[in-house]
């Protein structure tokens, strides 16, 4: 009513008219359709956003079809909850998620920069067009009262380069996103340097695993459980699948043997554990023992009570304590240092402190070190010796999960027996790799067989796991032939009535019947292992033999006096014995390397000796390939001999190509075989030669050396080896001592029972 001019006409007296002038009305009708305008403009944002989230999940369904729903949500929450500003950002909060579920890098980048690409923004984010001034201005009267010099400063007169554009709260946001993008990549770079020498080991190692969602969430939450699951994984290297689809099922107090043939993937697939390419539960402290110590002025015994790092920090927090405490210059004692000190006391009661020196010791010694011994630096050890300690300091540590690989390598046979008591009470998990037969009879009560790209799960030691595979096959065998013979009388039944109207009914059936059988497939049997040694020419005895042989590396030490040995091509003979006891310096003697003090090598003008050393590996170019390791070694034949020779000791094929360092440690010593027997010896002399063998590898070996006409001298720890090979037996005991046992393994076996125990 206050816009109805009374003072108008009748007629016109309904017309609507501002009093006051039109300025007021424009303003209102401005304000009216700016404020529709915004809100258009808003709703239009959020509508686009909701499209872009909607393509945002259809392209991360695309590219992860048999994503979890769950997950899927959780990714979406992400994507919708934050402004992300480039592909990296994006990259860092959803990347590790994907890649768990088993996609690829370049695959979730590309995902990124595609969702980044639909411009998820959120409307506040979006620059506004248009904005609605709150007054009016009047440029007429700024200008005056600017030349009256009223007014000192005016956005509409300010120049550009005065002006910012920049949201003060937005420039904020954004640096501190970016600052948590830089401390997250430089955490990363931190657990890449830490871990830079555990990759070392995986080279073109690849694993990939199926994360359990069950058992993420309790670890995360901080759950503890005491076993192990590691599900739907696969295994590669370089091009080569080792494992497709496998489980492993770790349980505690469990002893797992793993077994299979050289370069299957057994000593990757503990690296993949060790180092982490397969996820086990974040609390488990992993100890993988592979490296040998490296030497410094620490002692033995020190070296292995440093391990226990909570006892060391203890101790020193003990000390620094007591010195405090007894300081004869600290007036003003601290009230609270003596409670901090019983504190640390009952800290170390309660972990036994004080016992960890007796314990240390007890393991070293089991392990060969003498009291003596325990008192030298690390820096004085041999590589032997350091991989000894190395396996010390793992059992004083007692990790949650203790990998081995091939343990008694490095061991004597004295220390062999002590380790198979020991690790008998054993409180954890340990996995071992194992080639030695009694070894896993002994120890393992779990057997778990890599073959085929698969792993199989039995249980029982080494004897029970053959049975058990030996019938398995049988009966997969027998299933598969039965179920051909049952195919073949359905496909004669449905060939021969076919077209008989009144079977019909019957071939149907016949046919149904048919399809529905399962597939299955011929049991697959692994290659044998064949090794063959070439035939000497006959040579007329004596071939070689100590007559009243004594030596000493020291005058006043003998280690031998008055030796007669003698071997001829018939000779089947064992030299067993601990470390140090002159088993080495014994086969020195034989090959000529060593002058007697006293006495006589006699051997055949004609004789050919083959040696094979435990440390072959020392003197083989890494970088050449086996044919051409034997090249180098005895030029002059041809490349298909060489290839030929190879080949009867299992190297063949792209085999004999490669180049050493790519071999596995059997592969290695298959070679060496070969080096060893080119001039084909009349005798051959063998030091450890199944350290690096597997189970089908040292049966081949046994096989072979029956059947080799010529000689055999054997040292080895490996009781099945030499029980199949070998009917003479020489025991070293030490102190110049060398006597022939007619009990035989078992008798030796006997000996170091009762020096042990």
């Amino acid at each position: 009513s206050l816009l109805r001019n009374p003072k108008r006409g009748s007629a016109r007296s309904g017309a609507w008219r501002p009093w006051y002038g039109m300025h007021y009305s424009k303003q209102l009708t401005a304000l009216h359709l700016t404020g529709s305008k915004q809100i258009r403009q808003e709703d239009q944002k959020r509508k686009i956003r909701q499209e872009a989230m909607a393509a945002a999940g259809i392209l991360i369904r695309q590219q992860f079809p048999e994503i979890d729903d769950e997950i899927f949500s959780y990714l979406n929450g992400i994507v919708d909850g934050e402004d992300f500003d480039d592909v990296e950002e994006l990259y860092d909060a959803i990347g590790d998620i994907l890649q768990q579920i088993g996609g690829q890098e370049d695959k979730i980048k590309t995902l990124c920069h595609d969702i980044i690409n639909l411009n998820l923004k959120s409307p506040e984010d979006v620059t506004n067009t248009t904005s609605r001034l709150q007054n009016s201005i009047h440029l007429g009267d700024i200008a005056r009262q600017q030349e009256d010099g009223l007014v000192q400063s005016n956005v509409w007169l300010t120049s550009q380069s005065n002006v910012s554009s920049v949201d003060k709260k937005k420039l904020e946001k954004a640096e501190a996103r970016m600052k948590a993008k830089q401390d997250k990549r430089a955490a990363k770079d931190t657990d890449k340097a830490q871990n830079s020498n555990n990759n070392s080991f995986l080279g073109g190692v690849i694993a990939s695993q199926a994360l359990n969602k069950r058992e993420s969430k309790l670890d995360s939450s901080g759950a503890k459980t005491a076993d192990i699951h590691i599900q739907n994984f696969d295994l590669s290297y370089a091009d080569r699948t080792l494992l497709r689809d496998a489980e492993v099922i770790l349980v505690k107090g469990r002893r797992y043997g793993l077994v299979g043939r050289n370069g299957i993937g057994k000593t990757t697939l503990l690296r993949a554990v060790s180092c982490g390419e397969l996820k086990i539960p974040s609390h488990f402290n992993v100890l993988h023992v592979e490296q040998e110590v490296v030497g410094d002025d620490t002692t033995i015994l020190q070296s292995v009570l440093e391990c226990d790092q909570q006892r060391e920090e203890l101790i020193r927090e003990e000390k620094k304590l007591t010195a405090q405490a007894n300081a004869k210059d600290n007036e003003s004692e601290d009230p609270d240092l003596h409670e901090r000190l019983s504190i640390v006391y009952r800290k170390l009661g309660e972990i036994d402190a004080d016992k960890a020196p007796a314990r240390a010791s007890i393991i070293l010694l089991g392990l060969g070190f003498s009291t003596e011994m325990q008192a030298r630096t690390t820096k004085e050890l041999s590589g032997g010796w350091r991989m000894r300690l190395a396996l010390a300091r793992a059992l004083f540590v007692e990790p949650d999960l203790l990998l081995l690989d091939e343990p008694t390598n490095m061991l004597d046979i004295k220390a062999i027996l002590w380790l198979e008591n020991y690790l008998l009470s054993w409180p954890s998990i340990l996995l071992t790799v194992s080639h030695d037969k009694n070894f896993l009879n002994y120890v393992a009560t779990d057997v778990i067989h890599m073959h085929s790209e698969r792993l199989d799960s039995y249980h029982g030691n080494y004897e029970t796991f053959y049975n058990s595979m030996t019938e398995k096959l049988k009966n997969q065998q027998r299933e598969y032939e039965a179920q051909m013979q049952y195919r073949e009388h359905l496909q004669v039944f449905i060939d021969r009535f076919r077209c008989n109207a009144n079977r019909a009914s019957q071939v149907q059936s016949k046919i149904k019947a048919l399809e529905k059988l399962p597939e299955l497939t011929p049991v697959k049997a692994e290659s044998e292992v064949v090794l063959k040694f070439p035939l000497p020419e006959a040579l007329s005895p004596p071939i070689l033999q100590l007559d009243e042989v004594t030596f000493g590396y020291e005058s006043s030490v003998k280690l031998f006096k008055k030796l007669d040995f003698c071997a001829t091509m018939e000779s089947r003979i064992a030299i067993i014995g601990a470390n140090g006891t002159g088993k080495t310096t014994l086969i020195r003697l034989l090959l000529g390397e060593l002058n007697p003090v006293d006495g006589f090598r006699r051997a055949h003008r004609n004789l050919k000796i083959g040696y094979f050393s435990q440390h072959h590996v020392d003197s083989m170019d890494m970088k050449m390939t086996s044919v051409e390791l034997l090249q180098s070694r005895f030029p002059g034949s041809k490349a298909e001999d060489y290839r030929r020779h190879l080949g009867s000791f299992g190297v063949s094929g792209d085999l004999a190509l490669r180049p050493v360092y790519t071999l596995s440690g059997g592969q290695k010593s298959r070679t060496a075989f070969a080096l060893m027997t080119w001039r084909t010896p009349h005798i051959i002399i063998m030091d450890e030669p199944t350290n690096h063998l597997d189970m089908e590898s040292v049966e081949a070996l046994s096989k072979a050396l029956s059947k080799f006409k010529g000689g055999v001298v054997l040292v080895s720890h490996d009781q099945y080896l030499v029980e199949s090979v070998c009917n003479e037996f020489w025991a070293c005991l030490g102190r110049g001592k060398l006597k022939m046992l007619e009990g035989g393994f078992t008798e030796f076996k006997r000996i170091m029972e009762k020096e042990l125990f």
